[in-house]
């Protein structure tokens, strides 16, 4: 079974550093069959057919902090979900016109309508988001970089770890899933 894996908070500003090669080593000394990376901020694409979901999770969070030496979240789906996600897309017109300030964001846990809702109050811009069980859409029309709806401000009102990546990383993915 193919999985996508997202590290959290990794090769940003010289903190948590992960190389992609010790990424793709660590995946195949844990047993995981055809590791690979996409770009320097912690996407992987792997098999496996031992472990799922939390489980990956968990195995692959305690062997970075073990083997690597950093601490992060780790954001596992199925090859399955990730297709689900990118036919989900409540923005295709963003997807299509802008997909670099169209930001999918996987969460640990989905949040409840309530947490949504507070999120959603919390805009002051044109910013736009739209929740889909353990991920959400966000639109951030005006760029990211000014936007006051920061990953802190998200994961804050939901109530949950998060990592995001905008509409063309989770593109390359679903092309390399795809074969």
């Amino acid at each position: 079974m193919i999985h996508i894996a997202l590290l959290r908070a990794v090769n940003v500003g010289g903190r948590n550093l992960v190389g992609m090669a010790d990424l793709r080593s660590l995946l195949s000394d844990l047993g995981f069959s055809n590791p690979r990376t996409v770009l320097q901020s912690g996407n992987a694409i792997f098999e496996s057919e031992s472990a799922t979901g939390r489980q990956l999770e968990h195995i692959l969070e305690r062997a970075t902090s073990e083997r690597l030496g950093v601490d992060t979240d780790y954001f596992v789906r199925t090859a399955d979900q990730w297709h689900a996600i990118v036919a989900d897309n409540p923005f295709p017109d963003e997807a299509r016109d802008d997909p670099a300030h169209l930001v999918m964001s996987l969460l640990k846990d989905a949040p409840s309508p309530a947490r949504i809702t507070a999120l959603q109050h919390t805009i002051t811009g044109r910013e736009v988001v739209r929740a889909r069980g353990d991920h959400v859409y966000l639109v951030f029309p005006d760029g990211i970089g000014r936007s006051r709806l920061t990953a802190a401000v998200t994961e804050k009102h939901l109530a949950t770890r998060a990592t995001g990546r905008n509409w063309n990383t989770v593109l390359k993915l679903e092309a390399l899933i795809q074969g």
